[in-house]
């Protein structure tokens, strides 16, 4: 993706430092920080408990948006997956006859403070939905590749596609309705099962892209899927399970490995984004 145009819609917040200060998490403090972090290593997506626990703290003030530095090249291949991101689903929701409001993507180093509270590196990258913003610490990268084994271009673009394809289901109003009823449901179980569906409703919605990606701009190369493939399954929670040496189905959050790779490759093979309709089925 060398040759691709790059997104205007990164900020780039690292080395800024972070301070919880005010705009940070109401009554929760680091105590808030350290049930996001374990709840990262249980599976849960740390912005959606974030934005529970917090009880929506409002945006705080944003960092003025720079460009990646141009010898930064790991950022500028985040900010033309980003830029990809944004032409498929512009083009998608014109079809429809809507509007796609593309998200901003924070760089970050270390912590950073989102619209749904502080948040740090541990926790992997997470979509915000009450600022629309993706934020990445670039590290995660190399821990993905060292630590679980999925490395390579097309394993980070996955990573990237799936946080956006949160943004789509949040501007489609699926993310709000769904976070409603896991807040309504009757016990962990329940609420976690709805978590796994809007986990692979977004790994298909990664996959959707890159089959319209390369249909536009002819992306993908050789043992780019297998990357893909590799990285959705490399985060399914039977494996992260087994690495902490209990599998307990009843607390998966987002999917076991063989769902994760079986709706990305559903959303590969889809005509269209109803197909990745995770409550339909």
């Amino acid at each position: 993706m060398d040759d691709e145009r790059e997104s205007q819609h990164i900020e780039d917040r690292r080395g800024g430092g972070f301070s919880m200060g005010r705009g940070g998490i109401a009554g929760g403090g680091i105590g808030v920080l350290v049930v996001a972090v374990l709840a990262m290593f249980m599976g849960v997506d740390p912005g959606v408990i974030l934005s529970q626990l917090d009880g929506g703290a409002p945006p705080s003030r944003q960092a003025p948006a720079e460009r990646p530095p141009a010898e930064d090249a790991h950022a500028r291949f985040v900010s033309r997956v980003l830029a990809s991101t944004e032409d498929v689903w512009t083009a998608e929701f014109r079809r429809s006859g809507r509007e796609y409001e593309a998200p901003r993507l924070v760089l970050f180093s270390g912590a950073v403070q989102s619209g749904c509270g502080g948040a740090q590196a541990a926790m992997g990258p997470f979509y915000c939905p009450l600022d629309k913003r993706v934020y990445i610490d670039l590290s995660f990268f190399r821990d993905m590749e060292r630590r679980m084994g999925a490395g390579g271009d097309f394993a980070q673009a996955y990573v990237i596609a799936h946080e956006v394809g949160h943004h789509v289901q949040n501007v489609l109003g699926l993310l709000p309705r769904s976070q409603e009823a896991q807040r309504r449901a009757e016990d962990r179980a329940e609420a976690n099962a709805i978590s796994v569906r809007v986990e692979l409703m977004a790994d298909c919605l990664a996959g959707f892209w890159a089959r319209r990606a390369d249909q536009m701009r002819g992306i993908l190369e050789a043992g780019d899927i297998e990357e893909g493939m590799n990285a959705a399954a490399a985060v399914g929670d039977d494996r992260l399970q087994q690495g902490r040496g209990a599998v307990v189905p009843e607390s998966f959050t987002h999917g076991t490995s063989q769902q994760r790779v079986s709706w990305f490759r559903r959303g590969l093979q889809a005509e269209n984004a109803a197909a990745c309709d995770t409550f339909a089925r």
